[in-house]
């Protein structure tokens, strides 16, 4: 699946290129969600929906926030969304690199020109795969990377997933999650399952997760404890 979104301050621009790439997507498989005005209305949106889009087409020359501030803003919370500049000039090529971006279209946007850049994202979208959590809620369809994740929780019939101090709620068990990772994460309670890689302190009954401004003590039930123990003292020395 390729969810794409469209940033542009002209609706003709906007228009034209939706119309280029509704040519050359896979209509099964690929398709474009959402559109934005602004370059402040789409880093408000992404930092809001994360992971629910893969590609962000982004004009530059755009009136208020153009596309590199609109870029830049979005980095700051965002490594893994997939930017490609489109704009009327080359001169912004080399800034590109600051942002991490893809690559650049010059408009206006060709299909042979769009096809060759759509079969790199979706080489790399390919090879993150592995490498991503997906799951849906009620504000979309979320895709995380794993790595970031700090830890999942039960709370009734839903499931929290804990990443960058931001909570998601979704319709799971914790068991099956657990399941779907295959033993990257360890199990140190009945209601919670933490990434190894995010532990930066293990306490005799607890554990403390997360390197941000306020890290969090999870407990380790007695049950679990000698295996999550050693599973996670393991996990640390190999970091």
């Amino acid at each position: 699946m390729l969810r794409i979104g469209i940033c542009d301050d002209s609706a003709d621009a906007r228009d034209a290129l939706r119309v280029q790439l509704e040519k050359i997507l896979n209509e099964e498989t690929e398709e474009i969600v959402y559109e934005f005005s602004t370059g402040s209305g789409a880093v408000h949106w992404l930092e809001k929906h994360p992971g629910e889009i893969d590609l962000l087409f982004l004009d530059v020359e755009m009136a208020g926030t153009n596309g590199m501030a609109a870029a830049e803003a979005v980095r700051g919370f965002d490594a893994e969304l997939i930017i490609v500049f489109v704009t009327g000039y080359s001169d912004y090529v080399f800034d590109g690199y600051k942002v991490n971006a893809l690559d650049y279209i010059i408009k206006p946007a060709k299909s042979e020109r769009l096809s060759e850049v759509l079969r790199r994202v979706r080489a790399q979208i390919k090879n993150r795969k592995s490498e991503m959590y997906v799951f849906k809620n009620a504000d979309g369809i979320f895709r995380l990377p794993i790595a970031a994740v700090q830890y999942f929780y039960s709370d009734k019939r839903k499931v929290v997933l804990v990443c960058n101090e931001k909570e998601y709620p979704f319709y799971a068990k914790l068991d099956e999650v657990e399941q779907q990772l295959s033993g990257a994460f360890v199990r140190i309670h009945q209601r919670y399952l933490v990434n190894p890689s995010q532990v930066v302190r293990i306490g005799t009954d607890s554990v403390l997760v997360g390197t941000g401004s306020s890290p969090t003590t999870l407990p380790v039930s007695r049950a679990l404890k000698e295996e999550a123990l050693k599973k996670l003292a393991r996990a640390m020395l190999v970091q």
